[in-house]
This record gives structure tokens, sequence and C-alpha cells, in this order.
């Protein structure tokens, strides 16, 4: 350090407020570019995340409402009376499903497909939500066939 203060005392007094000078832009470029730059740009991208989170939030709410209302008006006090296997066997036949295996437990019935048209799955699921069985679970896949899906497993119960 003590070559660099006898080098700096050996310079002409403009030189060393020119040395200073610099020195204190130097310092301040660097704050600006190594913390500030940085730390401002990194709240900018958090501010932007926090109100795509905020947009989704909202989105999320107005849809679990308007699904709530279209349960209630949809389903209205219909409750399904009866046995679910046979009905299942029922519906299925009706929309043309083959089921591959089909568990009761309890009041609820779990159903497997290994293949059908996307379409007359859907078609099938809407009879039976419109005899008053409700969904609880559903995990689908697609088929190797387009068009066509599996449902790994389908939990049915009563409303």
């Amino acid at each position: 350090m003590n070559p660099i203060l006898e080098k700096y005392r050996s310079l002409t007094d403009r030189e060393q407020h020119l040395v200073l000078l610099s020195g204190v832009f130097v310092i301040i470029a660097l704050f600006y570019w190594l913390i500030w730059a940085p730390l401002n740009n990194g709240l900018e991208q958090q501010r932007a995340l926090l109100e795509n989170q905020q947009e989704l939030l909202v989105w999320v709410n107005d849809s679990a409402s308007r699904a709530k209302q279209l349960r209630r008006a949809g389903t209205g006090n219909k409750a399904f009376t009866g046995s679910l296997p046979q009905a299942v066997n029922r519906t299925t036949t009706r929309h043309n499903i083959a089921i591959s295996r089909m568990q009761p437990q309890g009041d609820e019935l779990q159903v497997w497909v290994d293949q059908a048209p996307f379409n007359d799955v859907l078609a099938w699921l809407q009879a039976m939500e419109n005899m008053g069985i409700v969904i609880l679970q559903a995990d689908i896949a697609e088929a190797d066939v387009a068009g066509h899906i599996k449902i790994r497993r389908l939990q049915l119960g009563k409303a």
C-alpha cells in the first residue's frame, strides 16, 4: 500500500484531484452495475411475477365460484338411488364403452376403461352426472389410437 501512496503523493495537485475524481466515479459505477442494477432488475421481475400470480389467483377464484354455481345448478336436488354398478353397466352399454374393471368400495365405485372414444366417454360421464352420480376422482390418459382415451381410474359416488 505504501508504494501506491508514494506514487499518489508524487503527483501534482491537479493530478491528485483527477485521480480522486476518477476513483469516486469508478466506485459509483461499480456500485451501480454490480449492486443497484441487479437488485432493481430482480425487484422488477418479482413484481411482474407477483402480478401474474395475483391474476392467476383471481382467475382461479372466479373459476371455482363458477364451478360451484354450475354444480349446484346442474345437479339440483337429484340424488341417485339404486345400484352404482347397475347404472354404470347400463350407461356404458348405451354409449359403447367397454369396462375393463369395476370395483365397488362402500357407497363408491371405481371403474377402469382400457380404451374408448373421447366423445363417447364425455357423453357417458354427462349421462352419469344427469342421473345424480358424482365423479369424485378421475385419472385419464391418452390412448394409443388417436381420439381415444384410457380411464386409469374413475371414482364415482352418489350425490
